[in-house]
């Protein structure tokens, strides 16, 4: 076998255009030495694919997307030494290789770790991304542990992103959670999540100032356009905030009279640098042991079976929506 099925794309077209994402066959990918070709079994749908597919240039050749993916592994490296074939297995992928939406995929092993063993391929695939950039923001950006106390703003807590870190905060730190949505279904999500308060985003000052007078602590910000100034009057000196977006014209100087700090996160950064990238796979492997001791649950809400263009577009839709609760999963 020497090609493979995959879902590629040619130029940034609308998701309802038949090609914006195509069915396509593609030589199988190389496998490096410390590689693993995994059998792709379910992908999930982020906001990072939808932003790819809108702004990439139009080229002869084509782009595989996705990320999030559960798979088994069909073969390995020369120097692989963590996996072996037939191990099912999950990771977040590497923004500058061909990603998960395709037959195979070929991954660096110190990313990957093994899939929590009670959860289906599409329950898992809801999972790494998400975890991997909320583990980082609570536990390196904001230098959390047990002892932390204080509070955590949580923007857009029914997001994939917020789901997850609303568990790993309550579970992992002493923090209070406020979470932020303004739907009936996005604010019971997060409070089904843990959130110990849900406030709305709309009246983000005066909400999270009725809560905590005296400003919270930490800001996790996945929508940080128009928000600094209010980030400046409901934190408090010293605190901190951790963005995963990247807003044209961010003027931060406000933030300076409290000596607010202002971290990034981009779960990407590790394998792109090749920095430090055994740490993924430690963090995944311990959020496995998470899943499997009911400390963590899958953030799956809408499972799409079909996994090819058509299921693709669908999934697509719906993260476009910007009314997802949850993740959405293609799954086999």
């Amino acid at each position: 076998m020497t090609t493979m099925t995959a879902v590629g794309s040619y130029a940034a077209l609308p998701i309802d255009s038949p090609d914006a994402l195509k069915d396509i066959v593609v030589p199988l990918p190389e496998v490096l030495p410390r590689d693993v070709l995994v059998r792709v079994e379910a992908v999930s749908v982020n906001p990072v694919d939808v932003k790819r597919r809108s702004s990439m240039t139009s080229s002869a050749e084509p782009t595989i997307l996705g990320f999030d993916a559960a798979g088994v592994v069909h073969a390995v490296g020369s120097a692989v030494t963590t996996l072996s074939v037939g191990d099912e297995v999950w990771y977040a992928g590497d923004i500058t290789r061909q990603g998960s939406n395709s037959e195979f995929q070929a991954v660096d092993e110190r990313i990957v770790a093994r899939k929590p063993a009670s959860l289906t391929f599409a329950e898992a695939a809801a999972l790494p991304l998400t975890t991997i950039t909320a583990w980082e923001t609570l536990f390196e950006r904001f230098g959390m542990n047990r002892e932390t106390r204080g509070d955590l703003l949580v923007v857009g807590a029914a997001g994939g992103v917020g789901s997850v870190m609303i568990q790993l905060a309550k579970k992992l730190t002493g923090v209070r959670v406020i979470g932020t949505g303004s739907r009936d279904d996005s604010r019971q999500w997060a409070v089904d999540m843990g959130a110990d308060v849900v406030i709305n985003h709309h009246h983000l000052r005066d909400q999270a100032l009725d809560v905590a007078p005296d400003g919270v602590d930490f800001v996790f910000s996945p929508h940080s356009a128009g928000n600094v100034g209010i980030y400046a009057e409901i934190i408090r000196p010293f605190g901190h905030v951790t963005a995963i977006d990247e807003p044209e014209g961010l003027e931060l100087v406000v933030l300076k009279e409290k000596s607010i700090a202002w971290h990034w996160e981009l779960m990407f950064t590790r394998s792109m640098f090749g920095y430090d990238m055994e740490s993924q796979g430690r963090l995944l492997a311990e959020a496995a042991r998470m899943v499997d001791a009911g400390e963590l649950r899958t953030t799956l809400t809408s499972a799409i079976k079909g996994f090819d263009a058509e299921g693709l577009r669908e999934a697509h839709r719906l993260v476009e929506s910007g009314r997802m609760v949850g993740k959405v999963v293609v799954h086999r």
